[in-house]
């Protein structure tokens, strides 16, 4: 599967810089023409020597040490490349990626680069979850790069935790995956279906019931499932944004509209993502003529609407069906409840009044709860970084569990 395939191994300073030598090995073995780059950092825990070894090619390490005056030679090896993997990944390599940081012949190499890039960090357990890395992490996610997780185990500094560059047997087998199914996205063939933005209750011709949903995170989840090859429905409320590229959208108003919407797609759905604010409920009766002008107070009688989560949770076949809860005390505690009394796989849990998200912001700050108990807290970030993240989780997830059987 490898035969012929060029991939280019980026270096950079850790000690499991000797990974990378038998990474490079492997892949040699396995018919790969292999280069290698080192940042300097990289050259204090093993000499280029070795990675010239197993490569049988130059190792580069200088931006401006020319091999061949006839080409430049980043520029060379970024077009040269099918795959780029930079491995092991230190945080400080992660941060001038996420940052286009152009410093060195590795991140210079990078910025130059079309080729698909995968990433496999290697740190302390602390520094991968300090939250400028997880930052940078969720900015590379959203821009495209693919991260090799690294494992748990006995790490080099004592601390036993998350942080071990992977075994180079793994990442060859991911490699081999990847040109066996070269353009196989991970919701290729999937359809999503996800609803968006708030309803919309008639009180009269001129009056409605409704809230402050913007539809913004309910739009970048449709626009990142497509991104990872979905064919996406967006079921929208009525809100003032562009249609996401590549998308079906399909424009609603009423709880009940939405309701009949998402039911018509409902079937052959693969992955169901409910994060429109639907109004609990709606006028007894509307009235066919504005409403006028009395002196004293009045009232209107409402009535639930159908709760369309529940519903679907009832109707629930083979769909992954995804849930949000904006709340505004102890979202945590009422997330877990929904999860469990609407049958959700996942719920994702924010609470409103944290200044770092909520309705109309760019940014939001959640809590990713799963059927089976794991939490995943999400620090603030952009909506539209937000999506993409937790969609690559659930993925995660789900192929977790399918492994587990």
């Amino acid at each position: 599967m490898l035969l012929n395939k060029k991939i280019l191994v980026c270096v950079t300073g850790g000690i499991a810089v000797y990974k990378a030598v038998a990474l490079v090995s492997k892949l040699s073995q396995a018919g790969a023409e292999v280069k290698v780059i080192m940042t300097s950092s990289a050259m204090e825990f093993v000499k280029p020597l070795s990675f010239q070894v197993m490569s049988r090619n130059d190792v580069y390490f200088d931006t401006f040490d020319e091999k061949d005056s006839h080409v430049i030679a980043h520029i060379d090896l970024a077009d040269w490349a099918d795959l780029i993997i930079v491995a092991p990944a230190t945080a400080n390599a992660i941060g001038k990626i996420a940052n286009g940081i152009a410093d060195d012949m590795v991140t210079t190499t990078l910025l130059a680069t079309t080729a698909e890039v995968w990433i496999a960090p290697a740190m302390n357990v602390h520094m991968y979850q300090n939250k400028s890395v997880m930052r940078n992490i969720a900015q590379l996610h959203e821009d495209g790069y693919r991260f090799i997780e690294p494992a748990e185990g006995f790490l080099a500094c004592g601390y036993v935790g998350k942080g071990r560059l992977e075994e180079p047997e793994r990442i060859v087998d991911l490699i081999k995956e990847r040109f066996s199914n070269p353009i196989q996205l991970p919701l290729a063939g999937k359809k999503v279906v996800v609803t968006a933005g708030p309803t919309r209750e008639r009180i009269d011709p001129v009056r409605y019931i409704s809230n402050f949903s913007s539809g913004k995170m309910g739009y970048a989840m449709a626009e990142a499932a497509t991104k990872l090859g979905a064919s996406t429905v967006l079921i929208s409320g009525p809100v003032e944004l562009p249609k996401p590229e590549g998308v079906r959208l399909v424009k609603v108003e009423s709880a009940a509209q939405m309701l009949e919407a998402v039911l018509a797609e409902y079937d052959d759905a693969s992955i169901v993502v409910k994060s429109a604010a639907v109004a609990d409920y709606k006028p007894k009766e509307a009235q066919t003529q504005k409403m006028k002008k009395k002196d004293g107070d009045s009232s209107i009688e409402l009535e639930r609407t159908t709760d369309i989560l529940k519903t679907l949770g009832a109707h629930k076949n083979s769909q992954i069906l995804v849930g949000f809860a904006a709340e505004t005390n102890d979202a945590i505690g009422y997330g877990k409840s929904k999860l469990e009394s609407k049958n959700l796989d996942y719920i994702i849990v924010n609470d409103v009044t944290d200044p770092g998200g909520g309705f109309g912001s760019d940014t939001n700050v959640v809590t990713l709860l799963t059927r089976a108990g794991k939490s995943y807290p999400f620090e603030a970030m952009l909506k539209s970084e937000l999506a993409n993240v937790l969609l690559e989780k659930i993925i995660q997830e789900e192929r977790a569990t399918v492994d587990d059987r």
